[in-house]
């Protein structure tokens, strides 16, 4: 059972956008295309030269005379356009079709997503048979996407719903977080040395300032390099001052 979307790319007029769109489709883990009657032909020099490290889909990809032929075995079919069709179909985003080809794919489904070709995209013929569309919500003035560019967007979706990935993360290069007794330790070594120096003043107001800083020092991401720097500087500081 296929564990991921076939993108078929039907009627590429130009070598260079399938080997940008195998290179798209790679960056994000997919590795199945079909090609339907590429215009220039099959091998083509061009995608191999664009394709940049993705040469494994380009290899694996199958070529079909037909846009039937190249869907013959998906039980889904998605068509992306970008202009109104006169077929009553449901529309996708392309967040909302990757989500339900998950769905169907781990059900054993075989799903299928056909690309048009650069110049006017998908024919008629093509999104008959197709069970639903998907429609990128671009600006609709300007509403013209390269065939790689909606690989791309389609391809990152299908990784979003189908990678676990944390939306915020911090690089620590190299370092490890400080651990919380360190920073207490460093937030109680600026505490004492500023109420030394006066700046919990006036006295009613002193707990309030001291609880905001302590909040302060929670909220930042400090590595034990950086916690020693603090503690280091603030020692020089004492130190020249006394001097």
């Amino acid at each position: 059972m296929a564990q991921q979307p076939l993108f078929v790319l039907v009627r590429p007029q130009m070598g260079e956008n399938i080997g940008a769109a195998a290179r798209a489709m790679c960056n994000f883990g997919l590795t199945d295309m079909a090609l339907v009657a590429p215009r220039d032909g099959w091998p083509n020099e061009r995608a191999v030269a664009l394709a940049s490290g993705a040469l494994s889909v380009l290899d694996a990809a199958m070529v079909h005379d037909t846009t039937p032929d190249a869907v013959a075995e998906s039980g889904f079919v998605f068509a992306t356009t970008a202009r109104p069709r006169d077929m009553t179909k449901p529309v996708f985003t392309p967040e909302a079709a990757m989500n339900e080809a998950a769905a169907r794919i781990a059900a054993g489904q075989r799903v299928a997503v056909l690309f048009g070709p650069e110049r006017a995209g998908l024919e008629n013929d093509d999104i008959v048979r197709a069970n639903a569309i998907i429609s990128v919500p671009v600006n609709p003035d300007f509403p013209s996407l390269n065939l790689a560019q909606c690989v791309l967007l389609t391809a990152y979706e299908w990784r979003r719903v189908t990678t676990q990935t944390e939306g915020i993360t911090t690089h620590w290069a190299g370092q490890e977080p400080a651990p919380l007794i360190e920073v207490e330790r460093l937030a109680d070594h600026f505490e004492r040395r500023l109420d030394e120096a006066g700046f919990f003043f006036p006295p009613h107001k002193a707990e309030p300032m001291k609880m905001s800083l302590r909040n302060l020092w929670s909220r930042l991401p400090l590595t034990g390099a950086d916690v020693r720097t603090l503690h280091g500087a603030l020692r020089q500081l004492l130190h020249d001052r006394q001097r």
